[in-house]
């Protein structure tokens, strides 16, 4: 009997690739009755490396190709960074499937030994993120920030050839794509608070394919899912993206009864001055009211109106 095949559709990306490939394993390793197949995408983000992304002012920069395709029925489900995910999707389609969370930190590169606090005044530092910007202006306001995009191992590449003095990327693709031992310093929450979604890898079906919803609930891990959806409930309402500067990390401490869901986010200028932060914890069930206590926080403190003068 022919298996029935499930095509992910991916960008071409060596991270992207990494995220398919490991979703493509999970599914085989749960449901070896299918055939798996990666397709790659190739999406406007992918396109456009010579502007910075807050400049772009595209949602879906590195979805909507991608997302083209699995409406027309080119490919079963997509694989995506979470925090690559508008908080809008197109009628019809859905996060289905979201696998446990990879470290969610921002990571410090370049040469060992190096740390933020120890930079050099007037140090150059690479980041094309607003919301890095923000928090490292405000952390160091000294620091040069350079805009850099590009693969991961060019930016590296780059850093280590001494055209930066360091670079902030996300942890969890250096790690994912053994690139870890150019990290020099993990910034923790408590340091930089990372972007929404970050670490987290989003499985994107239709709604209707009953059978593979069901694939992608037996890879999602309710941990990462309550935390991620209560860092996007946080984006919704607010509605930022990648033209503002805010952020939020929810993290599970402890188990069974004894287990706390807490989080903490931010809304920011973009020089870092005014830098309105919000936190709060709760039972592991009441991470909607734990993500809306801190929204309303937001709010009461002046995010709506930092945000409305940004866009």
């Amino acid at each position: 009997m022919t298996k029935r095949k499930i095509v992910l559709g991916s960008r071409g990306s060596k991270l992207a690739l990494w995220q398919a490939s490991h979703v493509r394993d999970l599914l085989a390793e749960r449901a070896p009755e299918y055939e798996y197949d990666i397709r790659v995408i190739h999406t406007k983000g992918d396109k456009i490396l010579d502007v910075a992304l807050s400049k772009i002012g595209d949602k879906g920069l590195f979805t909507k190709e991608l997302e083209r395709e699995l409406m027309r029925g080119g490919v079963d489900l997509c694989v995506h960074s979470m925090k690559d995910m508008p908080t809008q999707l197109p009628d019809g389609l859905a996060i289905l499937g979201v696998p446990e969370r990879a470290v969610p930190f921002d990571a410090l590169v370049g040469p060992a030994g190096i740390a933020l606090e120890g930079l050099p005044a007037g140090a150059r530092v690479a980041t094309g993120s607003l919301r890095r910007i923000a928090q490292l202006k405000r952390l160091r306001p000294d620091i040069q920030t350079c805009e850099m995009r590009g693969n991961i191992d060019t930016r590296i590449g780059r850093v280590m050839a001494g055209e930066f003095d360091a670079a902030i990327l996300a942890a969890a693709g250096l790690h994912r794509l053994g690139l870890h031992e150019n990290i020099a310093q993990v910034l923790p929450a408590a340091t930089m608070i990372p972007a929404v979604g970050q670490g987290a890898i989003a499985v994107e079906a239709r709604e209707g394919d009953d059978e593979v919803r069901r694939l992608c609930a037996a890879i999602t891990n309710d941990s990462t899912l309550r935390c991620v959806s209560a860092e996007r409930y946080v984006l919704r309402e607010l509605e930022g993206g990648c033209q503002v500067p805010m952020g939020a990390h929810a993290g599970i401490a402890g188990e069974g009864d004894r287990a706390v869901f807490a989080m903490t986010a931010f809304v920011s200028s973009l020089d870092g001055s005014r830098f309105l932060q919000a936190a709060g914890q709760g039972a592991c069930d009441g991470w909607l009211d734990v993500a809306s206590r801190i929204t309303d926080d937001l709010v009461a403190q002046g995010a709506e109106e930092i945000l409305e003068e940004l866009r």
